[in-house]
């Protein structure tokens, strides 16, 4: 596993690219907007004009797109990568999307020789960075042990959950989790400033304790100095949240915090704050 095609240069896989170089990895790109690649292929990663090009003679691909029918597109298409990848490569979906489509890619997969898992990630921009990401993986456990020197690149949580789609399904568990403890973290903030308190103060009493997250650690800071640029893309969010929604409607739950957590950020994103990091949420409370 030497030789790696990367679909997909956003606010993630920019971070996760070059992780990989480091360790020695030679990295194909491909985006839609090649501009989105250029620090990558400045520090030497190979840009590639296709998608099929950028998969050929690679040992292992992966993408980190952003919505389900982006995921559909680079693996299903006429030119995408389960036509043109070689038999006994991996594949390796690390967006967030639909487990029901985590199997299918497995499914169609399996008739080409091809392994596939889900490999969806938790921590943000800065885990991104640090190579600290949690890497939550679905598929064949002879696949997952023959990637994770790749996945020891990216991240230092990494776990085997099972088979195809419970690395997904792992990650819908981590959104719900996500939904109530933003949405607590802001409106802490705002009671707080709505009682006259020093919000600094507060934080630095409160975070150590019980009432501690990475929510707290990591998105209050911002929300202070009105930093709302994207670790993670509100849009994104709300559909993960509505991916969660539908697997949980599936087995028969109503799941009420993130229900109306997903309500809210849905009112967010209606004032065109959509792109905003998630948050951005405190937007909600002010208005």
């Amino acid at each position: 596993m030497k030789k790696i095609g990367f679909i997909g240069i956003g606010v993630m896989g920019k971070s996760m690219v070059l992780n990989l170089m480091k360790r020695g990895f030679e990295v194909s790109v491909y985006t839609r907007t090649k501009s989105k690649a250029s620090e990558v292929i400045e520090k030497g990663a190979k840009w590639c004009d296709s998608l099929k090009d950028c998969v050929a003679q690679a040992d292992a691909v992966i993408t980190m797109v952003g919505f389900p029918k982006d995921v559909e597109e680079v693996y299903f298409g006429e030119d995408g990568i389960l036509n043109n990848v070689r038999p006994g490569s991996c594949v390796i979906d690390m967006t967030t999307t639909s487990p029901k489509l985590s199997k299918r890619i497995y499914r169609e997969a399996l008739e080409k020789g091809v392994y596939a898992l889900d490999a969806p990630v938790s921590g943000g921009d800065v885990g991104a960075q640090k190579g600290t990401l949690a890497i939550m993986v679905g598929g064949d456990k002879e696949a997952f042990e023959k990637c994770l020197k790749i996945f020891e690149a990216l991240g230092t949580n990494i776990i085997y959950e099972g088979p195809e789609g419970a690395g997904q399904h792992t990650k819908m568990a981590n959104q719900i989790a996500i939904t109530g403890t933003i949405a607590s973290v802001c409106e802490a903030i705002t009671y707080a400033r709505a009682v006259g308190l020093d919000v600094q103060k507060m934080l630095d009493t409160i975070s150590t304790g019980a009432a501690g997250s990475w929510q707290m650690s990591n998105m209050a800071p911002r929300i202070l100095k009105d930093d709302l640029d994207p670790g993670f893309f509100i849009k994104h969010f709300i559909k993960d949240m509505e991916i969660a929604r539908e697997e949980g409607q599936a087995v028969d739950l109503d799941l009420e915090v993130l229900n109306n957590v997903l309500n809210m950020y849905k009112e967010v994103a209606r004032k065109q704050m959509d792109e905003l990091g998630t948050q951005a949420l405190i937007k909600y409370y002010e208005k």
